[in-house]
């Protein structure tokens, strides 16, 4: 079609994004996307266009002939994990635990800190990230009075930009396995995709100063644009979430607590959880190193670039309930209460499981008019070299923000950064693949339809649009911080050159926030909820 491959097939993604800003309206927004693609791909035939539709949904849960494992096991995780937060709430663990962390972690700047760290350690996969640190975090950082969006920006800033430099992760090993492929395209034989990949950490400039904004911004509190009106607020009057907006994703219905809850009764679930689907990911990915038609080594970094992500995640998410369930049972609260404790909790995952439906959907619309394409092809080859690496950035963070994923966004841009540096100087080509991995992180971070910007907003218990307004400024900010890193980068073609400038920004950029921002630190660190 003519729309394909073309500037029109901006127009899905655009109107989509716009109308989110607009409005506020996710599923609105996202269906608006959804219906002006479908229209475009068959040419404004509504027939056609409502069964490109129903045949793109049914693909989600079934596909050729097969359960669509990924989607549906991802799903399903959600409300089961939906389902072990409030059965832990109904036990009292939830209470218990906040109520341990208030007596140990004192202030408000030590309950934002040790939300980072949390993020920080476990890094073996995104999704799992924002979760698990989400239901960890909540019960402290709601006593300790700090918004709901504000915990949202912590998951979401410490969850792909961790991943995207630990080689020990999901994103690690796919990464690895696509520079894997580049190398033997080119016929790069001296240096491995997983040496690479380390040299490419402290080039990846975004990751790299994202993190460091966070820490900043814990430490020293810095509220400003969206996020200081939440903050204000939680601090004022103890609302962490909107008063005036419904539906916050990952929020339900709330129920009676048991006074019987303990501190074990939040940490072992959740524990287990952690252990176990960490444990099937390193099981899942054995097994499918041993399946591959190709005999290969069984190594650490093979088995997770071959895990089973989606099963992993279901396994562990079924024992961690079953643990909640039985540290439930001796409360005796009484069966019909335990059923609307589990029915509370399908309805407080259900936003983020229709809101990933839609993202998925206009995803794949997208991908079918070849908007990604469109964006690579903007990339004009006879540019100034010296240019690559920021242009690359920014081109990957806007096909990032357009399409909702940075792992399809890796998928094109990768090859395409290679064969640009390879085709004109192959000193270029890790600087360049580092710039197509930080791009893609910050255009996935600012990107309302990101599966990945929609669980953090579901781990915080946040709405989501809050948190996508609140967390932009924060993140244009660590990107334009990367843009004079990638510059100076460009020009010079020394590492330690593009670290210093961005470092020099971020200096400048944390000076500037600290005068600018009117919150008193004294005092807020001395209120305990």
């Amino acid at each position: 079609m003519e729309f394909e491959n073309s500037i029109y097939s901006l127009i899905p993604p655009v109107l989509a994004i716009l109308m989110v800003i607009l409005t506020r309206r996710v599923l609105v927004s996202l269906g608006t996307g959804i219906l002006a693609g479908a229209l475009l791909l068959h040419d404004f035939k509504i027939g056609e266009t409502l069964k490109e539709i129903g045949t793109i949904v049914k693909g989600h849960f079934i596909s050729e002939g097969a359960l669509n494992e990924w989607n549906v096991y991802i799903l399903l995780f959600l409300l089961i994990l939906g389902m072990m937060t409030s059965i832990i709430s109904l036990a009292g663990g939830s209470r218990a635990f906040g109520e341990w962390a208030i007596s140990r972690v004192k202030t408000r700047r030590g309950a934002q800190l040790l939300t980072v760290v949390f993020g920080l350690v476990i890094f073996i996969d995104d999704y799992f990230n924002s979760l698990a640190v989400g239901n960890v975090s909540r019960p402290i950082t709601d006593r300790h009075r700090i918004s709901r969006a504000k915990l949202a920006y912590y998951l979401d800033s410490t969850a792909a930009p961790v991943c995207v430099i630990s080689p020990v992760s999901s994103w690690g090993a796919y990464i690895i396995g696509i520079i894997g492929t580049i190398f033997a395209t080119h016929e790069i034989t001296n240096i491995s995709a997983f040496s690479a990949f380390v040299q490419m950490i402290p080039l990846n400039f975004y990751a790299v100063f994202a993190l460091l904004l966070v820490f900043a911004v814990s430490y020293f509190q810095l509220d400003f644009g969206p996020m200081k009106k939440h903050e204000h607020r939680a601090l004022a009057t103890g609302e962490v979430i909107d008063p005036e907006k419904k539906g916050a994703i990952g929020e339900g219905i709330q129920l009676e607590e048991s006074d019987k809850g303990k501190v074990g009764d939040l940490v072992w679930p959740i524990l287990l959880l952690i252990v176990s689907t960490v444990g099937f990911m390193i099981y899942t990915g054995i097994q499918n190193v041993r399946g591959l038609e190709e005999p290969t080594a069984v190594t650490l970094l093979s088995v997770f670039e071959n895990t089973d992500v989606p099963k992993s995640l279901l396994y562990g998410g079924l024992i961690g309930l079953v643990a909640a369930i039985l540290l439930f049972l001796p409360k005796k609260m009484g069966t019909s209460t335990f059923v609307r404790g589990l029915g509370r909790g399908v309805q407080s995952m259900w936003g983020a499981v229709t809101i990933l439906l839609f993202a998925w959907t206009i995803i794949s619309i997208i991908d079918s008019l070849g908007t990604g394409k469109y964006l690579a092809g903007l990339v004009d080859q006879h540019m100034n070299l010296a240019y690559l690496p920021l242009v690359l950035f920014v081109l990957s963070g806007l096909m990032a923000f357009a399409t909702g994923t940075s792992w399809g966004t890796f998928g094109v841009m990768l090859p395409i950064g290679a064969e640009i540096a390879a085709s004109t100087n192959i000193e270029l080509m890790l600087p360049v693949l580092a710039a197509v991995l930080a791009g893609s992180v910050f255009g996935d971070h600012c990107s309302p339809i990101s599966d990945t910007t929609i669980l953090s907003s579901t781990g915080a218990g946040s709405h989501h649009i809050d948190h996508v307004i609140t967390q932009l400024p924060y993140s244009l900010i660590a990107a334009v911080i990367s843009m004079f890193g990638y510059l100076a980068l460009g020009f010079t073609e020394s590492v330690w050159i593009g670290l210093l400038v961005s470092a020099i920004a971020f200096a400048v950029s944390l000076v500037l926030l600290l005068t600018w921002s009117s919150q008193n630190t004294d005092t807020d660190d001395t209120i305990n909820a």
